[in-house]
């Protein structure tokens, strides 16, 4: 990652450097919450990210060695975007953001036992949420989502 002269090397200024602007952190976000890689995937988010900002967000987040671009297996003519090992890096992050933002936001859309789980079983949470992303899965979206794996755990109990 090319960092610009004469800025300080805080880390929390670095992180700034790498995902300055929110569209970075909700790619990331949609890969690990929503099972989105396509970049029509990225683009049906509700925050309507216009067209040309998602491609050069992508382009930068694989420049940065946070996404790695592959034709899709199911159609060769598209692109897919998975996360690196740097990107599998930012789950912790995210989950952090998302546990502060869910309690200070009175109208989050975040699932409160989702919340409840993250606060009360972080190392395992991050865990189950690196692997799951890593084979492919998501944290909501699919039959071995998180959410999905714990359903499973809390029937079978």
């Amino acid at each position: 990652m090319k960092r610009s002269g004469g800025k300080s090397h805080c880390p929390i200024n670095f992180g700034l450097e790498a995902f300055g602007d929110p569209w970075s952190l909700l790619i990331v976000r949609d890969v690990v919450y929503s099972d989105k890689h396509t970049f029509n995937g990225f683009l049906a988010s509700e925050e309507a990210i216009a067209p040309s900002v998602l491609a050069a967000r992508l382009d930068g987040l694989v420049q940065a060695g946070v996404l790695h671009r592959s034709p899709d297996p199911a159609d060769k003519r598209r692109v897919r975007y998975s996360l690196t090992e740097r990107g599998l890096d930012l789950i912790p992050l995210l989950l952090e953001m998302a546990e502060w933002s869910a309690g200070v936001d009175p109208q989050t859309q975040a699932p409160p036992d989702w919340i409840t789980y993250v606060k009360a079983n972080k190392t395992e949470a991050i865990a189950r949420v690196r692997e799951t992303v890593s084979r492919g899965g998501s944290v909501f979206v699919g039959d071995d989502s998180v959410v999905a794996q714990l359903a499973d755990e809390s029937t079978n109990r």
